[in-house]
């Protein structure tokens, strides 16, 4: 079992304890993403059973399937960005990865540019609208940003469905993920509009995750930030170039049991990196579609965010 099927298994399970899911929906979603109900057993028999049965909600972004906060019950940490919006030019794109074809949502400032580069992970639930959103958000910021859809080969995230997005990205070679970033970047140096020399990244809970690997695989990267995400071995920080701004919830205890370990790794060689933990948040706090959302630290993640990304990807020193 790699580390992201790990990540995947213990969300559930920790989705299981909070009364999110009942053991049943648990123990499928874990067998999917493990392919072992042996597994997905042994997970289970480690939690402590919710008191009452759950309502079907899905881990990571518990945000997805929950009802969406409207405008009035809680502010959105930034404001929507539309695709048709004058600023911008948003849509679907793909390119070539061996024999496959992978897709992702591409969304740049209106003008010639160049603008620089920041790559766009998604969460267990595939390329969500959210994440399409978070995407033409950092173009409004003055990004070209580009979201994989890192189940592409398995018909993308729509074909999939947010249901069984978790139980596929299980299956895949994590080694996989990396490959379709590096291979996005490297699209994006065909494209007049990008300056692909300054590229960050951003993912959010499992593709907090897939940020720190892309971190570990891509020297090239000039900035990261995970949001919540599993941190890689320590023995593979030394490939790290990247700062690295670590955004942590209070509440998530899960995730912050790895933050000295990384912390001291990324300090005994060298690297840059700074974390940020807001109280009070639990995981997936930044999705303002879900029940999770913590509008005032969302809002604040993302600020911090964009300061991170213009300091190490626009201003030129």
């Amino acid at each position: 079992m790699n580390r992201f099927q790990r990540y995947l298994a213990e969300e559930f399970a920790e989705e299981y304890e909070e009364g999110r899911l009942s053991r049943r929906e648990a123990l499928q979603v874990i067998t999917s993403v493990t392919g072992s109900v042996v597994l997905a057993n042994s997970f289970l028999a480690a939690c402590t059973p919710p008191p009452t049965e759950a309502t079907p909600e899905g881990a990571d972004s518990a945000a997805a399937a929950s009802a969406t906060p409207t405008t009035e019950e809680a502010p959105r940490a930034s404001p929507t960005v539309e695709p048709d919006d004058p600023g911008i030019e948003a849509g679907p794109v793909s390119f070539p990865v061996g024999d496959d074809e992978v897709m992702a949502y591409l969304a740049r400032p209106s003008g010639s540019g160049p603008f620089p580069v920041v790559l766009v992970s998604h969460e267990n639930r595939g390329l969500t609208e959210h994440i399409r959103d978070v995407t033409r958000r950092l173009a409004d910021a003055g990004y070209v940003a580009l979201a994989v859809d890192l189940l592409s080969r398995q018909g993308g995230s729509e074909t999939v469905g947010e249901a069984s997005a978790p139980g596929a990205l299980g299956q895949i070679d994590p080694e996989q993920f990396a490959e379709d970033f590096i291979q996005g970047w490297q699209y994006l140096q065909e494209q007049p509009y990008a300056d692909t020399d300054r590229v960050g990244m951003v993912g959010f809970c499992f593709g907090g995750g897939v940020t720190w690997l892309v971190a570990t695989r891509m020297p090239e990267l000039k900035a990261a930030v995970p949001f919540y995400g599993p941190h890689p071995p320590v023995e593979e920080v030394p490939n790290i170039n990247a700062p690295v701004l670590g955004i942590y919830a209070e509440n998530d205890g899960r995730i912050n049991q790895g933050i000295t370990a990384i912390e001291e790794a990324m300090a005994a060689n060298n690297k840059i990196y700074e974390k940020i933990i807001y109280p009070d948040a639990d995981h997936a706090f930044h999705n303002d579609t879900g029940s999770r959302y913590v509008p005032e630290a969302a809002m604040d993640a993302w600020q911090q965010t964009l300061a991170w990304f213009d300091e190490y990807l626009k201003d030129e020193s």
